[in-house]
């Protein structure tokens, strides 16, 4: 199927089940109407979408309503996904209660109790309003102590900042891109790590990187960088291109050494764009990119995928760095909603070797509830 498809498949479920959940919240026109409505917004939803597909240059820019617009139909989704949940749980506990109480007589007000909860549609309205209005605002900065084997005295202590999964276009301006990298020097880091999904519009992506260039001096080690996938769908070669007349530091399966902090050494590589291919790419990458790091190298591998954190413990990095999943953007008590990759969110260890993937600071779909975008810094410690 394609993404078209599977979109197209996702918000007639939905769909379908807003209205079941409709008809516990309400009766008769009300109903009706909001169906309709709802019905009106999917598919308006679904236009964009597919009008998205086809014109991937489109941008706030040139479509001053479409931000807001996409942002007010996320926030309907929201509503039609939390009111599903809420209804879901509620039929539940309903069942559950009547299963551990039985012989219970008929009580009509407990009947309504379903059909009259209007707190069920507030609730999950005002649920979209925050993942989209609030919490992908909110900037959570993480401090992590890596203990790491074997350590030379004049790296301990070593700060590493990390960004990743910016997205930059309809949901992330350059002004919000120069605040992030602002609450990055502030956190005092010697070096920044970017782990790609930045360069996300291609009306925007080169001035994206003379601001990038601006801040290098600000990181006593420079700045590092490694592609994401969304790079490749928005002219990777004209960026790549312009970034290394920078002193961005590019990493396309490659390594280099961190000037006068022997024995200290930073791979990055590439992300394997070929599905079928996935994991041979990835091994040919990595095999590419730590073939000149000498064996007593202290690593630190970036990549975009966090299937690499792997790779970079088969390989002996002290720290990999990743992103790509966005922490699945919905989240509860700390735990992934969403965990469909392998490793989704936060820190990973094998071994003595540690991993990282990054929750992530943009994203293409506006709203995390659980999971709020982040700033990581790891210190590096004498194990």
């Amino acid at each position: 199927m394609t993404f078209f498809e599977i979109l197209c498949a996702i918000l007639a479920a939905l769909l379908l089940g807003t209205a079941w959940s409709l008809s516990y919240v309400s009766r008769g026109r009300g109903r009706m109407v909001a169906t309709v409505l709802l019905l009106l917004v999917d598919g308006a939803a679904l236009a964009g979408f597919f009008l998205g597909a086809r014109h991937p240059d489109w941008h706030l820019a040139d479509w001053a309503y479409l931000g807001p617009t996409l942002q007010v139909l996320t926030v309907v989704f929201m509503f039609q996904l939390v009111l599903l949940v809420l209804v879901v749980l509620a039929l539940l506990v309903r069942s559950m209660y009547r299963h551990w109480h039985r012989p219970v007589p008929f009580d009509a007000s407990r009947r309504r109790l379903l059909q009259r909860a209007a707190v069920y549609p507030v609730a999950a309205f005002g649920a979209g309003l925050y993942g989209e209005g609030i919490e992908r605002h909110q900037l959570a900065v993480r401090h992590y102590d890596i203990p790491v084997a074997g350590l030379p005295a004049q790296l301990a202590g070593l700060r590493i900042a990390q960004l990743s999964d910016v997205h930059l276009g309809m949901f992330y301006s350059l002004a919000d891109l120069r605040e992030l990298l602002t609450r990055a020097v502030a956190a005092r880091p010697d070096l920044l790590a970017i782990t790609g999904d930045l360069f996300d519009d291609n009306k925007i992506n080169l001035e994206a990187v003379h601001i990038l260039a601006e801040y290098t001096d600000q990181f006593p080690l420079g700045i590092w960088f490694c592609p994401g996938n969304h790079e490749h769908f928005r002219n990777w070669g004209e960026t790549q291109k312009a970034l290394r007349e920078t002193d961005v530091h590019v990493l396309v399966n490659q390594a280099e050494p961190v000037a006068g902090l022997a024995p200290l050494w930073l791979v990055g590589v590439d992300y394997p764009m070929n599905r079928p291919r996935f994991a041979q790419d990835k091994a040919a990458f990595t095999d590419q990119a730590f073939a000149a790091v000498p064996e007593d190298a202290v690593v630190l591998f970036l990549a975009h995928h966090p299937e690499f954190i792997d790779d970079g413990a088969a390989r002996g990095a002290a720290l990999t760095l990743t992103g790509h999943t966005h922490g699945s953007q919905f989240g509860f008590l700390g735990i992934p909603v969403f965990p469909v990759f392998k490793y989704t969110r936060g820190i990973v260890r094998i071994g003595g070797h540690y991993g990282y993937v990054h929750s992530g600071n943009g994203s293409w779909f506006p709203c995390r509830i659980g999971c709020p975008p982040e700033l990581a810094v790891f210190t590096l410690q004498q194990a």
